[in-house]
């Protein structure tokens, strides 16, 4: 998919999901908690005392983390979606969300972050991700999780931990 381009993501370590130690457990409830964590960080991005060297530092953190997942997504789970009959639709949406998003956080970059300007943007950008990720939690995920097989499933979190430990550079 193209787009706006970002600037490369600041290279984290990625949290485990499980107990035995592996990344990816299980690709959905994976992801599922990385919109958790970009919840929480639009949510503090979104109040209104927090200082504009804090509001850099979170947006930041913020860019880097939605590069990522959508890079996640974009590469590994989406193009498995998109051939099965099921998820198809809303798997080309959300292509077109990430594109939203992606515009919107390049827009961001180039503007001072003490603006109301910058607050309204963000206010939209936050509401984007907001119905993305219930679109992909209630419709695309639930569909998935009975389409795919077990082996399917099980292939799809491997290809995403081998996507998540070449992103930190091991």
């Amino acid at each position: 998919m193209g787009g706006v381009s970002l600037m490369p993501p600041i290279k984290k370590n990625v949290r485990s999901d499980s107990k035995k130690g592996t990344l990816v457990s299980d690709p959905f409830s994976y992801l599922e908690k990385d919109h958790k964590k970009i919840g929480s960080l639009l949510n503090k991005l979104t109040a209104k005392a927090l200082k504009k060297e804090k509001r850099g530092e979170l947006f930041l953190e913020l860019q880097d983390e939605l590069t990522l997942h959508a890079e996640m997504e974009e590469k590994i789970m989406y193009p498995i979606l998109e051939r099965l009959s099921r998820t198809h639709t809303i798997v080309q949406e959300a292509f077109e969300e990430h594109h939203v998003v992606k515009h919107l956080l390049n827009e961001l970059t180039l503007m001072p972050f003490d603006t109301e300007e910058w607050m309204a943007k963000l206010t939209v950008l936050k509401e984007n991700i907001e119905h993305h990720v219930e679109e992909e939690e209630s419709d695309m995920f639930k569909k998935a999780r009975t389409a795919l097989s077990a082996s399917e499933k099980e292939a799809l979190a491997v290809d995403m931990e081998n996507f998540l430990m070449e992103w930190v550079g091991v």
